[in-house]
């Protein structure tokens, strides 16, 4: 059992309820009416609210088109040239009028450019979003997918379009990358030919991207066109389909009992700049930053592996991470330095300084024929980061199990340290046929992703989950029972 405290819990609003609605028509009609009818009117169709605030955690703001900035905080309504900004530990969550879910991320600003959607004729919707910096993932609404040649997501330097899909953003100035949870995305660099004010995907020197090959896309000023890489998942946890979704329905029970709860408990997010991550992406000539190292106690130290993993050992192995500099010191217990780790194999999962390579011999299809496969724990190393330093994690069992038949997985990893108590990381998902898999959705704040050898005998994967108060991330090797 956990020591923790319990987490924070906010209190959700219902969506675009009455009587915001009738506050935001009222506020305008006052102020028009002195102005005469005509400026009623276009003032009644600037404030039409196209969506509402369901969650903020941390600080956020709105942007609205007179320069004013209001908090953003459950309840606020959302207008079309609104645009959100979120702080380094910010994090805001939008439902569209169609029924769409965007989570803006830390350190990011999106503009809500355009949000026409009519719910009698949605194949004639028009909707455009602009990520100015930062991450952001868009689950489509009614109107993307009645409109999918109406719906937009501009970047600095590329456009995105859909098929009616879920996907994840992260752009800069100088780059921009995406992945997809579900559905097709596709991404062009602007040009003469793709402009920032049309609507719909582009098609000259377009990539377009499936969720079921667990790759993302990455454009950045070395390139004409995205190009496909292996993925790295955002250091935020995959919750937000789950969460919302029960925020959706708590507020949907709300409206029709009052006294209905609405509480859902959610968890603290962490921010890393996004030029950071780009960098990463990159393969980067110099190491990341870690943050400062505290050494384990003795007794934080009981149930992890006594010596670590020679790097001659490790190169046996069909898998093997690879880390950038000297990653976490003395603390590293089943890395190996990237450049010995990538030889003779290929790249497929990464996350900050670490990357997961495997030896496909060529080949990039798991075997058929192999089943469900149980793994035992051969080796890993836990961190937990408090936000003030970093210090090693006891881990003392788990489980991994895949289906290579239903292309399924399940895992728990359990841990330990005086700092947090016991901690259980869970997590289950989908597989593809080259063998990579991650989590989509669960139960806890927590992201993974890995891969399995050709012959299913090796599996390795990374993980991170926040707590209240800071977060757990680390690396796991399997071994075929």
């Amino acid at each position: 059992m956990s020591t923790m405290t319990p987490q924070p819990v906010y209190r959700m609003m219902t969506s675009l309820t009455l009587r915001a609605r009738t506050l935001a028509v009222a506020v305008t009609m006052t102020t028009a009416l002195a102005a005469g009818s005509t400026l009623a009117h276009a003032q009644l169709e600037t404030v039409e609210p196209v969506g509402e605030v369901s969650l903020v955690l941390g600080n956020a703001y709105i942007e609205h088109a007179d320069g004013r900035r209001s908090a953003a905080v459950p309840g606020s309504i959302i207008v079309a040239s609104d645009r959100i900004h979120t702080a380094a530990n910010g994090h805001v969550h939008i439902r569209f009028v169609d029924q769409a879910l965007v989570s803006v991320r830390p350190d990011s600003r999106l503009e809500i450019v355009r949000y026409d959607y009519n719910p009698d004729q949605p194949a004639s919707s028009s909707i455009k979003l602009n990520l100015e910096e930062g991450v952001t993932r868009s689950i489509s609404g009614h109107g993307a997918t009645a409109a999918r040649e109406r719906f937009r997501l501009n970047t600095p330097i590329a456009a995105i379009g859909v098929r009616g899909t879920d996907f994840v953003v992260n752009a800069s100035s100088v780059a921009v990358r995406a992945q997809v949870n579900e559905g097709t995305i596709v991404m062009a660099p602007f040009s003469a030919d793709c402009t920032a004010d049309a609507f719909g995907p582009c098609l000259a020197n377009a990539v377009e991207l499936t969720g079921t090959s667990m790759q993302m896309l990455e454009l950045d000023g070395s390139t004409t066109a995205p190009q496909i890489m292996p993925a790295t998942v955002e250091r935020e946890p995959g919750m937000m389909r789950e969460e919302v979704s029960q925020a959706i329905a708590a507020s949907e029970a709300n409206a029709d009992d009052k006294t209905a709860g609405t509480e859902v408990y959610l968890e603290n997010v962490t921010s890393q700049r996004v030029k950071q991550e780009v960098a990463n992406v990159a393969k980067p000539t110099t190491p990341p930053v870690t943050p400062p190292v505290t050494p384990p106690t003795v007794a934080d130290t009981n149930f992890t592996p006594a010596v670590a993993i020679a790097t001659e050992q490790l190169k046996q192995n069909n898998l093997i991470w690879g880390r950038y500099g000297s990653g976490k010191g003395d603390l590293e217990r089943i890395t190996a330095p990237f450049e010995l780790a990538q030889e003779g194999r290929d790249w497929m999962v990464g996350l900050g300084e670490y990357r997961l390579f495997r030896d496909s011999n060529g080949r990039d299809r798991v075997d058929a024929g192999l089943g469900p496969v149980s793994f035992e724990l051969s080796s890993a190393q836990a961190y937990y980061n408090s936000g003030t330093g970093i210090v090693a994690m006891a881990v003392t069992g788990g489980k991994f199990d895949i289906d290579f038949n239903t292309r399924q997985f399940s895992t728990e990893l359990n841990m330990k340290h005086s700092l947090t108590g016991s901690v259980d990381f869970v997590a289950n998902g989908l597989i593809s046929e080259t063998g990579i898999f991650h989590n989509r959705t669960g139960p806890e704040p927590a992201t993974m992703a890995g891969a399995v050898s050709l012959d299913g005998k090796e599996a390795s994967y990374f993980f991170e989950q926040q707590l209240q108060t800071g977060g757990i991330h680390g690396l796991t090797l399997w071994n075929k029972r």
